[in-house]
C-alpha cells in the first residue's frame, strides 16, 4: 500500500481534509495540526472518492507563505548575484494561494514578464516560536511541491519584491502533504508545456529546512498550516497564457496549473 497523504479537498458544497491511500481519498474527523504523527493521530475514515473524483484544493490554508530567496547556489549564479549570508525572507499573501488544477491567472494588466519558479514547500505542523535549529524538523507537518510565480519586470522595477510575488494565483500549492521525505537531497523538476526547465537538487541549497525554521521563528511565529517556500534552482523562465506548467519533486508528486 501507498504511504498516505495529506489533501484537502471539495465534494459538492463541502471542503475537508482527507487523506490519500491507493489512489483512494479518506475524509478525516479533524484539522491534522498535531505534529509528525497526524496519520496515526487521525485515522482515516470512511472513503469519499477516488483522486480525480474530489476536486483537490491547496492542502492547507496558511496564515503566511514566506519564501526565500537566492537560496540555490546555482540560481544564485544564473543570475549573477552573491550569496546571502542570511537567509533572504520575503512574504507571499494568503491570498495568493491556489491548488493542483488552478489556474495561475497572467496580470497583464500589469506585467508583461511572469516567471515559474519550482520549489519545495514545509508546511509547519505545530506552532513555532524561537525554534533551535536541531529541533526544527519536530515543527514540520510534512512537505509539498510550490510554484513561486514572480512577475519579474515589477520585481526589478519595484526594487523589493512584495507586488511581483503576491498576486492572485501566484502560490499553487499541491497536490498534497507528505510526511516523511528527507528534504536534504530530493530532485526538484519543472516542465512547461512537456519541455524540462528546471532541474535541480535540495542538496544545492544554501541554507537547509532546519536553518530556515530556526531563522524565520526568531522572527515571526509560524502558525500550523504555515507554509516556507526554500527557494527555485537554476532554470527559471517565462510563462504565457495558455501554458501548462508542472513542478515535480522526488517523493512527493507533481503538481500542475494552467496559465490563464
Amino acid at each position: 500500500m501507498e504511504q498516505s497523504n495529506l489533501v484537502r479537498y471539495r465534494l459538492g458544497t463541502d471542503v475537508a481534509y482527507g487523506l490519500v491511500k491507493d489512489r483512494v481519498v479518506y475524509g478525516l474527523a479533524a484539522e491534522p495540526w498535531s505534529g509528525q504523527a497526524w496519520i496515526q493521530d487521525h485515522g482515516a475514515g470512511s472513503a469519499v472518492g477516488l483522486v480525480g473524483e474530489v476536486e483537490l484544493l491547496a492542502p492547507c490554508q496558511p496564515t503566511k507563505v514566506v519564501a526565500v530567496g537566492l537560496n540555490y547556489r546555482a540560481h544564485a549564479a544564473e543570475h549573477g548575484l552573491e550569496l546571502p549570508a542570511e537567509p533572504l525572507f520575503f512574504l507571499k499573501p494568503a491570498s495568493a494561494v491556489i491548488g493542483p488544477g488552478a489556474a495561475i491567472v497572467y496580470p497583464h494588466h500589469l506585467s508583461q514578464w511572469v516567471d515559474h519558479e519550482a520549489e519545495l514547500a514545509v508546511v509547519i505542523g505545530r506552532r513555532a516560536h524561537r525554534v533551535p535549529r536541531e529541533e526544527a524538523l519536530a515543527f514540520v507537518l510534512g512537505y509539498t511541491c510550490a510554484n513561486d510565480v514572480t512577475a519579474r519586470d515589477l520585481q526589478r522595477r519595484d526594487g523589493q519584491w512584495t507586488r511581483s510575488k503576491g498576486f492572485d494565483t501566484f502560490c499553487p500549492l499541491g497536490p498534497w502533504i507528505v510526511p516523511a521525505p528527507d528534504p536534504l537531497d530530493l530532485r526538484i523538476r519543472c516542465w512547461v508545456n512537456g519541455q524540462l526547465r528546471q532541474d535541480g537538487r535540495t542538496a544545492d541549497m544554501v541554507f537547509s529546512v532546519a536553518d530556515l525554521i530556526a531563522h524565520l521563528s526568531a522572527v515571526m511565529t509560524l502558525e500550523p498550516g504555515d507554509v516556507i517556500l526554500t527557494g527555485t534552482p537554476a532554470g527559471v523562465g517565462p510563462l504565457v497564457s495558455g501554458d501548462r506548467v508542472a513542478v515535480e519533486i522526488e517523493g512527493i508528486g507533481t503538481l500542475e496549473n494552467s496559465v490563464l
